[in-house]
C-alpha cells in the first residue's frame, strides 16, 4: 500500500492523517479512493488505513456543517425502505442484550424514530435516546416515550455510572471522534454495564470483491471504517472489556453489483440515475430480481463469502468493576 507522504489535516474534528485516531503510532498507509456512488457524485475521498490496528478512516473528510449534503430525504427514504422501522428487526437484537443484561436503564446513540428502543420490553427498561434532529427525536419521544436528547452525543450532560446498556446501532462509524464517544460511554455506563453495537465490517470479503463498489463503504458518511481487531482496539484504549466480538453475513451483493454497473455503462456513455434518486423498479424487473435472488444469488454470495470474514460486525463491551481486570 501507499504511504502518506506528509501529515494533513483531516479536519478540525478529526486526529491529523498522519496519525492514526486510534492512538497508533505507525504512519497510515493508502487503502482506496472512491465517490459517493449513493448519489451519483464525482469528488473522491481518500480512505487511510493503520497498518497496527487496521483502523480506517477518511483523509479531510467534510466538516459537520457541510454534511447534511451528503445526508437528506432521498437518504433518509433509503434507509426507511431497509425495515429500519419494523420491530421483528429488532427481536434478535433484543434477546442478545438480555443475555448480558435484563433491565434498568438504556440509551440508544442515534435513536433515529425509536426503532430499536422501541422493541425493548417497557416494563424492564427506562429508554433514553441521543438524535441530533429535533424532528426525529420528537417521533421518537411519541413512539416508545424515551427520554430523547437533541444534540451530538459529545453535547449529552447524562450523569456518570447512570446506564445500565448503551447501544449504538450502525451509528458509530458515522461519528467524527469514535474513540471520544467510547470515552463518554465508559464514563455513562455502570460498572458491569454494556456497550451493544452493530457496523459493517472493512476486512469483509465482500468489500475484498467489490473495493469501492461496496455498498457499506458509504462515502463519505461513514467516517471510520472498523474491522473486529480495529474495534477491539479503541474500545479496550479505554478501559472498556470485550466479552463478544462476531461477525455475520450481509454482503449487499445487488447494491454494490448496481454500483459496479453504472461505472461500466458510464464508461461507454451511458448514464443512469444515482440510487439516491432511482425511480422504483416496474413488475417485470421485480419477477426478474425475485428469481435472481432464489437461483443465482445465493451461489455468488457462497463465492463471494470464500474470500474472509462477514461483513457486519457485532460487539459486546462491558464496563469493568473496580479493581477488575479489563
Amino acid at each position: 500500500m501507499e504511504a502518506i507522504a506528509s501529515p494533513a489535516d483531516v479536519s478540525t474534528n478529526v486526529i491529523r492523517a498522519s496519525q492514526c485516531p486510534g492512538g497508533c503510532d505507525p504512519r497510515p498507509s493508502l487503502l482506496l479512493r472512491g465517490p459517493d456512488r449513493f448519489h451519483g457524485r464525482t469528488e473522491l475521498y481518500t480512505l487511510l488505513r493503520c497498518p497496527n490496528c487496521s483502523l480506517v478512516w477518511i483523509d479531510s473528510p467534510p466538516p459537520p456543517a457541510e454534511m447534511g449534503r451528503h445526508y437528506g430525504p432521498d437518504y433518509d427514504r433509503s434507509i426507511s425502505s431497509t425495515g429500519e422501522a419494523t420491530l421483528e428487526r429488532w427481536r434478535g437484537r433484543c434477546a442478545t442484550i438480555a443475555k448480558y443484561q435484563q433491565g434498568g436503564r438504556i440509551l440508544d446513540l442515534g435513536c433515529s424514530s425509536g426503532s430499536f428502543l422501541s422493541a425493548m420490553p417497557r416494563d424492564r427498561w427506562q429508554l433514553f435516546g441521543i438524535e441530533m434532529s429535533q424532528e426525529v427525536a420528537e417521533r421518537a419521544r411519541a413512539r416508545c416515550g424515551a427520554t430523547v436528547f437533541v444534540g451530538d452525543v459529545l453535547d449529552a450532560t447524562f450523569p456518570p455510572n447512570y446506564f445500565d446498556a448503551i447501544t449504538c446501532i450502525h451509528v458509530f462509524e458515522h461519528v467524527y471522534k469514535p474513540k471520544e464517544v467510547l470515552s463518554k460511554v465508559a464514563e455513562w455506563l455502570k460498572p458491569g454495564g454494556i456497550f451493544y453495537t452493530l457496523m459493517p465490517n472493512i476486512d469483509s470479503a465482500a468489500f475484498r470483491f467489490f473495493k469501492s463498489y461496496w455498498y457499506a463503504l458509504e462515502l463519505p458518511r461513514h467516517l471510520f471504517h472498523f474491522s473486529p481487531r480495529s474495534l477491539a482496539h479503541v474500545a479496550g484504549s479505554v478501559g472498556m472489556k470485550t466479552l463478544s466480538l462476531q461477525t455475520e453475513r450481509q454482503i449487499f451483493f445487488e447494491l454494490s453489483a448496481r454500483y459496479a454497473l453504472n461505472d461500466m455503462l458510464e464508461s461507454i456513455g451511458i448514464r443512469r440515475q444515482p440510487a439516491a434518486t432511482a425511480p422504483p423498479v416496474g413488475l417485470p424487473f421485480r419477477v426478474v430480481r425475485k428469481a435472481f435472488r432464489l437461483t443465482l444469488r445465493p451461489i455468488l454470495d457462497a463465492a463471494i463469502g470464500l474470500g474472509g470474514d462477514k461483513e457486519i460486525i457485532e460487539g459486546i463491551f462491558q464496563k469493568p468493576y473496580p479493581g477488575s481486570e479489563s
